[in-house]
């Protein structure tokens, strides 16, 4: 007898990742937001760079779009919803994070920040969209469920 109710360890494993990768960048942008403040992210992480080749507004204008970025793109991942868009845009948070690092510091860290960040999203951002049955962008994509639960088949439509 099939059990129709039963959720793969891939989607698990899937929603596991996205909600991790997803809480790290979502709550940052909650607190650089409302807490923090974007023009004091700015101020605190950006332009401590205006010594550099980089021209001012450019520190403004990253810096404070950064922030909204974390917020949106990381509250997308968690649900499952634009899941690729979002990811596209936390990748490059991301590169934009390790050439800031690198510019002041050609021999930072970036292990203990950049790559378990980058690890969870090139996971999830390669996987198989049709394993992902525990997100909004699957369940949108799909024809209406019968019953209530996943079945076998269903993992595989999209």
């Amino acid at each position: 007898m099939r059990n129709d109710w039963r959720i793969s360890n891939r989607a698990w494993a899937l929603l596991f990742a996205r909600g991790v990768l997803g809480l790290i960048f979502f709550m940052a942008g909650v607190y650089k937001v409302f807490q923090m403040g974007p023009a004091e992210h700015v101020r605190k992480w950006f332009l401590p760079y205006h010594d550099t080749f980089l021209p001012t507004w450019s520190l403004w204008v990253v810096g404070f779009t950064i922030p909204f970025v974390e917020l949106i793109a990381g509250g997308l991942v968690i649900v499952g919803w634009r899941t690729r868009e979002a990811l596209i845009g936390l990748g490059a948070v991301l590169l934009v994070v390790t050439f800031g690092h690198l510019l002041k510091e050609p021999l930072y860290p970036f292990h203990e920040h950049v790559i378990p960040r980058l690890a969870l999203l090139l996971f999830v951002l390669v996987t198989p969209r049709e394993w992902d049955t525990l997100s909004v962008d699957f369940i949108a994509a799909s024809k209406p469920l019968r019953g209530i639960g996943f079945s076998a088949d269903h993992e595989h439509r999209v």
